[in-house]
C-alpha cells in the first residue's frame, strides 16, 4: 500500500531518532522525502536506506535556525522533488538549566529551533500548498508542550508556543485545506534522552538504570516511547483519509 504516492515530504532533523524513523515511515507509504540536515554527510546512511527501496530521496544542508538557509533548502527541495505536500518540523533539542540560571540565551535558543524554525519552514512552504489546496504540516513538539517539567523551563516554554503555533495554524488555514498537527511524545528511546541519563548519573552517581527509573517515574510514564511510535502518529495524521486538524496528540509509552 502506498496512499503517499506522489507525496513530497520535507523532514529537519531526518538524520538519525525520530526524524530518521519518519523518514522511513512516510517513504514506505509512497512518499518522496527530503531529509534536511545540518551535514549532508550525516544523511548518507538514512538517504541510502531509502534509495535502495526505491524511493526518490534528496539531501538538503540547513541550519534551521539560520532563516535564509532553511528557506534556500525547502526551495532547493521543491526545485528537484516538486511542491512539498508534507512538512515535518522534528529538529530539536533541549537544554537543562535550573530556572535562576537560565539567562537569555537559553530562551532564545529554544524557541530559535522549536518555535521560529517551524515558522519559517511553514511559510516557506505554505504559498504553493495553497495553491492546490491541499497539504500537511507535523510539529514534533514533546509533553513538554502540554505540561510542566523542573530544569527545562526555556524548553517547556518553547514547545508550548510550538503546540500554539499548531492550533493557530489549524484554525486559519484547516477551511483552505491544510491540515496542521503536532505529535507530542514523552521521553523518547533517542540520544536526547541518553544524554539526559548521563547528566543524572554524573551528577548523583545513580546507576543508569535508576536513573532511567527516577526520569520515567517523574513523567508517569511506563516505559519510554519508541521512535516508531512517533512516525506512526505522524504518518497517521497525513494520511489522506485523516480528519483530525489542531490536535496535539500525548504519546507516553503505555504498557505493552
Amino acid at each position: 500500500m502506498t496512499p503517499l504516492a506522489g507525496r513530497h515530504a520535507f523532514i529537519t532533523g531526518a538524520n538519525r531518532g525520530i526524524g530518521a524513523a519518519i523518514a522511513r515511515q512516510l517513504a514506505a507509504a509512497g512518499a518522496d522525502v527530503t531529509l534536511c540536515v545540518r551535514t549532508r554527510a550525516s544523511a548518507d546512511a538514512v538517504a541510502g536506506e531509502l534509495r535502495a527501496r526505491g524511493r526518490r530521496v534528496h539531501v538538503v544542508q540547513a541550519d534551521v535556525t539560520d532563516r535564509a538557509a532553511l528557506t534556500a533548502a525547502c526551495t532547493e527541495a521543491a526545485q528537484v522533488q516538486g511542491p512539498i505536500d508534507l512538512l515535518v518540523n522534528n529538529a530539536g533539542v533541549v537544554e537543562t538549566v535550573p530556572f535562576l540560571r537560565s539567562d537569555a540565551g537559553v530562551f532564545d535558543r529554544m524557541l530559535a529551533i522549536h518555535l521560529h524554525a517551524p515558522v519559517v519552514a511553514t511559510q516557506a512552504v505554505l504559498p504553493a500548498m495553497l495553491e492546490r489546496g491541499r497539504g500537511d504540516v507535523v510539529n514534533i513538539a514533546s509533553i513538554a508542550g502540554l505540561a510542566g517539567t523542573a530544569y527545562v523551563a526555556a524548553y517547556v516554554a518553547a514547545k508550548h508556543a510550538m503546540v500554539g503555533l499548531t492550533r493557530a495554524l489549524a484554525a486559519e488555514f484547516g477551511p483552505k485545506g491544510i491540515r496542521v498537527n503536532a505529535v507530542c511524545p514523552g521521553y523518547t528511546d533517542t540520544d536526547l534522552v541518553g544524554d539526559s541519563v548521563g547528566r543524572i548519573i554524573a551528577k548523583t552517581g545513580r546507576s543508569r538504570a535508576e536513573a532511567m527509573e527516577m526520569i520515567l517515574r517523574d513523567a508517569g510514564q511506563a516505559r519510554l516511547v519508541t521512535v516508531d511510535e512517533v512516525a506512526a502518529a505522524t504518518l497517521a495524521f497525513v494520511l489522506p483519509e485523516a480528519t483530525q486538524n489542531g490536535a496535539a496528540l500525548p504519546l507516553l509509552g503505555t504498557p505493552r
